[in-house]
């Protein structure tokens, strides 16, 4: 199965990379104000049609929302974002991906990052490991200065406490669920996210950190992120390598 969900998350990547090429990137805004491409409407349709075809499971997307009395029966299904961070894919700085997640009783069981203006993909299995295009990735590190990861576009006075009370002082950023890819590999060592996410912006990576001897847990109360609820808006998280201690 992971081999053909990588698959059909890298030619997803190819057909946002179709857009990207473009001298001029067009985009528009939905209601909540998040910015609106072709390419995240062309790769959802994609994704979409090939996990129908493939596979039995339910598809929920960023851009084909399904009501909470229909899913929420659902004990299996693809959680996915055609495209995660449309915001860096407009600046063009190449720190966009596509995500695809297999949940299972509520949790990640497999999941793919595909970051396709970097020829990266990025993928896990529960109990089978995290992947780097091939090779095995796990966060080691046990930097006693340590690398924390903030976001480009959405960071916040809050995130910028959490760094100085935990005395954090160097923070690089990437866009997108990058960050939590740079975490997984060892990069980094820590990513508070003290605003607002959506499920299918953690889900693949939430699984490829269990595999890479990370945790993702919600901030203050540091519990494992669930997903489909009734609301698909995450909890305040705090993505950390496993045995750091923060507060």
């Amino acid at each position: 199965m992971i081999e053909k969900i990588i698959r059909i998350a890298e030619m997803a990547g190819n057909i946002v990379m179709s857009f990207y090429r473009k001298d001029q990137i067009d985009f528009s805004y939905k209601k909540d104000k998040s910015p609106l491409t072709m390419a995240d409407i062309a790769s959802n349709n994609f994704i979409v049609n090939e996990l129908e075809s493939n596979f039995s499971y339910p598809i929920l997307t960023e851009e084909s929302p399904v009501p909470y009395n229909i899913r929420k029966s659902w004990s299996k299904f693809w959680l996915v974002d055609p495209l995660d961070g449309t915001k860096d894919f407009i600046e063009k700085n190449d720190e966009f991906t596509v995500n695809i997640a297999l949940i299972n009783n509520r949790r990640p069981v497999l999941g793919v990052v595909n970051v396709p203006a970097l020829g990266i993909t990025y993928w896990a299995e529960k109990g089978e490991g995290a992947y780097k295009n091939g090779k095995r990735i796990y966060n080691k590190s046990n930097r006693k200065n340590l690398i924390g990861t903030d976001s480009r576009f959405h960071s916040t006075k809050e995130t910028k406490e959490f760094f100085k009370n935990n005395s954090i002082k160097k923070v690089v950023r990437y866009g997108s669920s990058l960050k939590l890819c740079k975490l997984a590999e060892g990069e980094i060592d820590i990513y508070p996210r003290l605003n607002g996410t959506k499920e299918w912006d953690t889900a693949a990576p939430d699984i490829l950190l269990a595999e890479a001897g990370c945790s993702l847990v919600s901030y203050p109360d540091r519990k494992n992120l669930v997903y489909n609820k009734l609301k698909i808006a995450n909890p305040f998280f705090v993505a950390s390598r496993n045995g750091l201690s923060w507060q």
